[in-house]
């Protein structure tokens, strides 16, 4: 994401915190999302399921990884 400097008026490129939520769902299946991958002509979201199915071919072409699939560890532990 870029922003501009307020104070010196020129472009930075800065990285916003990202926490998936429950609205967010598979692409693949409609499950809640965990995972969010980020390609070139946009973004897929995955349950853990389906982004561990189509990991290895994904991570060739991903900008980024977006994992927070050990919540549902947490989420089970309480």
């Amino acid at each position: 994401m870029t922003q501009f400097a307020e104070t010196t008026g020129t472009a930075v490129e800065t990285e916003t915190a990202y926490e998936l939520t429950a609205l967010d769902r598979c692409d693949a299946c409609g499950a809640q999302a965990y995972i969010r991958v980020q390609v070139a002509n946009g973004e897929l979201l995955f349950c853990a399921h389906h982004g561990r199915k189509h990991q290895e071919k994904l991570s060739q072409i991903a900008h980024s990884w977006h994992d927070e699939s050990a919540r549902l560890l947490a989420d089970t532990a309480r």
